[in-house]
């Protein structure tokens, strides 16, 4: 098989637009499962039914279900009732995939704060809700942050199924232009290389959110 390897450099530029599309999806899909993750971690640590039941079932469904049939279920069945576009459709999807796995990690970090913080918090007489945002949220984002880095590297690469529905980012990319040069592996090469630079700044980001967090001095 042959293999050029200057056309790496030549096709670099034209990934240029999709390397952005791809980022785009990824941050507004997990920016939007963030708010949803957090909502749904305080219902499901609520003790009444009527609040932890819905969190839990969207938990259950979403988890048990594949990214992939979650993204067309929203593309073609909400096309039709809200006229949702392809792009909204995948932010929506990642959004609400990515929501259900961020409430399960918030979820377990405010579970592993001992809950006699929160007593001796309420016996200095804060409320509940100020207790919560003042000493139990700070360690638990802390605990949070190394599985949230992981999830959203996760949301990075399963971004790549909205080739599934026309969305022009990088695995269709790659895929339309093999089509013209015939040169696949090298533009695969291309998407990889995207990836692991996108991958590569993350971790870095997430590491020195945790470096900050530490230096705040929550334990």
């Amino acid at each position: 098989m042959h293999y050029d390897v200057s056309a790496l450099t030549h096709y670099f530029p034209f990934f240029l637009p999709a390397a952005w599309m791809t980022l785009q999806v990824t941050v507004l899909g997990i920016a939007l499962g963030l708010g949803l993750g957090l909502g749904t971690a305080f219902l499901s640590l609520s003790p009444r039914l009527a609040l932890n039941g819905p969190a839990r079932l969207y938990i259950y469904v979403i988890r048990g279900t594949p990214l992939l049939l979650q993204l067309l279920f929203i593309y073609y069945g909400l096309r039709g009732v809200l006229g949702l576009a392809a792009i909204p459709s995948a932010v929506l999807a990642l959004g609400v995939h990515n929501g259900a796995y961020i409430a399960v990690i918030f979820a377990g970090a405010i579970r592993s704060i001992s809950g006699g913080q929160m007593e001796a918090a309420r016996s200095l007489g804060m409320t509940h809700a100020r207790a919560m945002r003042r000493i139990i949220l700070p360690q638990a984002l802390k605990r949070a942050v190394p599985p949230l880095g992981n999830q959203f590297i996760i949301a990075l690469k399963d971004s790549s199924l909205a080739s599934t529905i026309t969305i022009n980012e990088l695995l269709l990319k790659s895929q339309q232009l093999a089509s013209s040069n015939f040169m696949m592996m090298e533009m695969l090469t291309i998407a990889a290389l995207f990836y692991l630079l996108y991958t590569g700044l993350f971790t870095v980001l997430f590491r020195r959110v945790e470096r900050r967090l530490e230096a705040g001095g929550y334990a």
